[in-house]
């Protein structure tokens, strides 16, 4: 096995966070965490089944339904302004600081870090740059599917957040309008979610692959959905420094123009985190009884 494939997160949620928090779950699995070739730690993610959306929020969050998600490995982190500034990418951030987020950021611009990416790694690029479609059998780098990003977020959990219904306690896990000083915070100040992912409810919005529809949720397949197959918006997730704590819901969904075409404007609220297949090293160690 590969030192830098190495198990080091152990209880991510502890069982005294759970009672309190008040989710129906009292044990959340024990992750493992690598290092990437170009030093970037992700979570590997296994498989399973979650009941995606609310019936309790925006119309296009209904209805409320179970999918299952492959296994798959996600940044830990959002992507921050010195990984741009390590691959000679100019950094299009309005609040400049080499750990906190990129933003501003369109979805073609995200599309085209996860090829240079995987290009860092000696792996196949997952998007056509010139259709921006995504092979999602390449073993490279792409935006999380709407699902994989949910899944992630909920970790484990069907509540609001991932801590449970008490929006009082977002404070804790997530730079958003009521603590945010007006600007992004370095990744990683708030707490982790119970699967050890950082700011997924709150510091920048996340471009997902998907394109977007209001009613997609109606005709979504059960196992591994992608999206539309067209369609003028792409999916953004998990609120950001300026959103209300009933925007950063693991349930609520946004959408945006990304870019493709044309030189649309990203805000300072835009940014994302990436996804790949696990490799047969990570498949091996996902298995081994914790």
């Amino acid at each position: 096995m590969s030192s830098r494939c190495r198990l080091v997160v152990a209880a991510i949620a502890l069982s005294w966070w759970l009672g309190a928090c008040g989710n129906r779950e009292s044990v959340s699995p024990e992750l493992a965490e690598i290092t990437t070739k170009t030093g970037v730690a992700m979570i590997l993610v296994p498989g399973g089944e979650f009941m995606m959306g609310s019936d309790n929020g925006g119309t296009d969050e209904t209805p409320r339904h179970k999918v299952v998600v492959t296994r798959f490995a996600m940044d830990k982190f959002e992507v921050t302004q010195d990984q741009y500034a390590a691959f000679q990418i100019p950094d299009p951030s309005h609040f400049k600081d080499p750990k906190r987020p990129v933003e501003q950021v369109r979805w073609s611009d995200a599309a085209l870090f996860c090829n240079e990416r995987s290009r860092r790694e000696g792996l196949e690029p997952a998007y056509d740059e010139i259709t921006f479609e995504c092979n999602f059998e390449a073993n490279g780098y792409r935006l999380p599917t709407e699902a994989e990003w949910e899944y992630a977020a909920r970790a484990g959990t069907d509540t609001d957040y991932d801590f449970g219904n008490l929006p009082g306690k977002l404070r804790s896990y997530a730079c958003y309008a009521a603590n945010s000083t007006k600007k992004t915070d370095l990744v990683g100040r708030k707490r982790p979610n119970r699967w050890g992912f950082h700011d997924m409810c709150g510091n920048v919005l996340e471009w997902c692959n998907d394109v977007y529809s209001p009613t997609y949720y109606l005709e979504s397949p059960d196992k591994d959905p992608h999206g539309p197959a067209k369609g003028e918006k792409r999916v953004m997730r998990g609120g950001a420094w300026n959103s209300s704590d009933t925007a950063c819901r693991a349930a609520a969904r946004y959408a945006e123009l990304p870019g493709i075409t044309d030189a649309c404007f990203a805000r300072d609220t835009f940014g994302f985190r990436c996804v790949r297949p696990l490799t047969p090293e990570e498949l091996e160690l996902l298995e081994q009884p914790a």
